[in-house]
């Protein structure tokens, strides 16, 4: 008489297999959890090594004089340290006056910076943008435009203190996504500005 198939699987055995799985212990989903502090040891850095480039983000060309690098100062020991207003005016002078030549000889241009979000007086791009303007003799238009929210993904930004200059040069420290330069693009051209994007540091390797 045959075997069943049931009274041949009795006979059969598997190999013994221990899984090391961790369980995870029972979570309280209504329980309030604190903001995590900002992970500095993994924050961007820049060793400012001169590495002039025009890149294209969020549809916006800039010009920028350093990029983000493995090594060197933090993105906030940088913006926390007075003596980098300087560092970084006198090298967007150089590339801004290097850029435009006898352009900025015609008297019809300025520069403006995106708007403060977490400041309530002057941060660090506003800074620079005034040493810059004096090192160029140029208007600088403070808070040209204000944002309602501190988010820099699809930011909207309204009028504020519009030039009358026709030509404007458009500075930001730190570009990383583009987001806030493409923002600005969408209101100064609104109000029939001709623009050129300059930025400190490209925040990507």
């Amino acid at each position: 008489m045959e075997n069943s198939i049931d009274d041949i699987l009795k006979d059969v055995s598997g190999p013994s297999i221990e899984l090391d799985i961790p369980v995870s212990s029972s979570k309280d989903i209504f329980a309030v959890h604190q903001r995590q502090a900002w992970d500095k040891t993994v924050e961007a850095r820049c060793d400012f090594t001169y590495n002039l480039r025009i890149t294209k983000r969020s549809d916006v060309h800039f010009i920028s004089v350093w990029k983000k690098s493995l090594y060197g100062r933090t993105l906030t020991d940088i913006k926390s340290d007075p003596a980098m207003v300087d560092v970084f005016a006198s090298a967007m002078t150089s590339v801004i006056s290097g850029t435009l030549g006898g352009f900025l000889s015609t008297g019809d241009w300025c520069i403006v910076t995106s708007p403060k979000r977490r400041h309530k007086e002057k941060n660090f791009a506003t800074m620079i943008s005034e040493r810059i303007a004096i090192n160029l003799a140029i208007p600088f238009y403070e808070d040209a435009a204000f944002c309602h929210s501190r988010h820099r993904m699809n930011a909207v930004f309204t009028a504020n203190n519009i030039p009358k200059e026709r030509n404007v040069i458009v500075f930001d420290d730190f570009v990383t996504t583009g987001q806030t330069l493409a923002s600005m693009k969408r209101l100064l051209t609104n109000h029939g500005k001709n623009l050129i994007f300059f930025a400190g540091i490209n925040n990507k390797l």
